[in-house]
């Protein structure tokens, strides 16, 4: 049974209230990730395992990430998004006070995975429904401006586990992510709408199946989906890799590692505002070639600095850096064309994009790894770099099948 989209102006005090307790989840599910980081040394030693499965946890959380996102877009889309993100929260809770048993490395990267299994929820459910609560220009600026409120996450996540790594067990982290969490339940308790176009339809094998072989099926979907996964894989490589280039390879301390951050991260928020001062003066393909440009010079920068000097660290940062800016520029319009390149339920689309980008990560940050390992810093950014150009050539063919290059941002 179809129902009519509630609109921004309808949704009343919810339409402020809802996005912020959204974007309050997300980033206690990236803090999760990226304050634990620069303590994940103190893990392993305290757990009797080597520095090499410092970014498997990373790897792990990721993984969790994919896990269920085939099963809850299509889900929320018949069930509810509210009841399911609801769900999502509590099990994200769980996993978070489930990590303070663990007593192996094992037993650690498995609760790791439960709680990336939150990252699912907020692709699949949460966004859909911002997707499906506001009109186009309205949603880039929405969601450019809570990409800024998650990307405290990454800014401040190291800064903050550094520090807090040295006056308390890491054990405590995860309660602090329990307690954020419970606030984020709460909030989207009272203020999350239903925004679920198939409510009442019969959830079954064979609809799932249709769904996600026509979505698949798009090429221009495809397309963007995997260009998303590229574009980020960089960024998501360094938050994995760089305690062990910046700690143990350059003898860096955790606080310096962690001010390292702050460019990188500064950059990418400075994109996101960026983007929204350009929404809705220019169409949504504009920011998309506009950020290429720094995107791939400063994977260029950071590339050619450690092939020719091993340790030039400082240069490395400033070629992250800029291409960081290009992905606050680039990634909100490249997410709302290939969401909506697809007739499809946006529950099911949004799944499916959050599966390929996921499996990109996951493959990518492992792969990343072993770049390091048998090459050091030269061979890890060229993998940045190629990563970098495989986003150009997929976004030159979404871009190419777009017809709509009138519409607004």
């Amino acid at each position: 049974m179809k129902k009519s989209l509630p609109s921004a102006v309808r949704l009343g005090r919810q339409a402020l209230l809802f996005p912020l307790c959204l974007v309050l989840f997300e980033f206690t599910t990236y803090i999760a990730n990226d304050m634990i980081q620069p303590g994940m040394l103190t893990v392993v030693a305290e757990l009797n395992a080597s520095a090499e499965w410092v970014p498997t946890s990373m790897t792990a959380y990721l993984a969790g990430g994919i896990f269920l996102q085939w099963l809850l877009g299509p889900l929320s889309d018949r069930r509810g998004r509210r009841p399911v993100m609801l769900a999502g929260i509590a099990f994200f809770i769980v996993a978070c006070l489930a990590i303070l048993l663990v007593t192996n490395i094992e037993q650690f990267l498995i609760m790791r995975f439960l709680q990336g299994i939150g990252l699912c929820f907020i692709g699949a459910v949460g966004y859909a429904a911002i997707q499906e609560s506001f009109e186009e220009s309205v949603c880039i600026k929405i969601t450019a401006l809570m990409a800024n409120v998650a990307l405290i996450a990454p800014l401040l996540g190291p800064l903050a586990g550094a520090a807090w790594i040295d006056i308390a067990p890491w054990q405590s982290m995860f309660v602090l992510f329990a307690i954020l969490a419970a606030i984020a339940f709460v909030g989207l308790w009272k203020a999350m709408p239903e925004t679920a176009t198939l409510l009442g339809e019969r959830f079954s094998a064979a609809n799932l199946w249709r769904d996600y072989r026509q979505i698949l099926a798009n090429r221009r979907f495809l397309c963007g989906s995997l260009a998303i996964g590229f574009a980020s894989l960089p960024l998501l490589t360094w938050i994995a890799q760089s305690p062990v280039i910046l700690i143990s390879g350059e003898s860096l301390s955790t606080l310096n590692y962690a001010l390292l951050q702050i460019p990188i991260f500064g950059a990418l928020i400075l994109g996101n505002l960026t983007l929204a001062r350009l929404a809705g003066k220019y169409s949504i393909e504009q920011p998309i070639k506009l950020g290429a440009w720094p995107m791939l010079l400063g994977l260029l920068i950071a590339a050619s600095a450690t092939l020719f000097s091993a340790h030039s660290y400082l240069w490395m940062t400033a070629g992250l850096s800029f291409y960081a800016y290009g992905i606050g520029l680039a990634n909100a319009g490249l997410y709302r064309l290939t969401l909506f390149s697809s007739d499809i339920s946006k529950g099911s689309v949004s799944a499916a994009m959050g599966m390929l980008s996921m499996a990109i990560f996951t493959i990518g940050i492992e792969l990343a790894k072993f770049a390091y390992v048998w090459g050091g810093n030269g061979l890890f950014n060229l993998f940045n770099l190629l990563s970098g150009l495989c986003w150009l050539l997929l976004v030159v063919l979404f871009l190419k099948k777009h017809h709509g290059s009138n519409t607004a941002v």
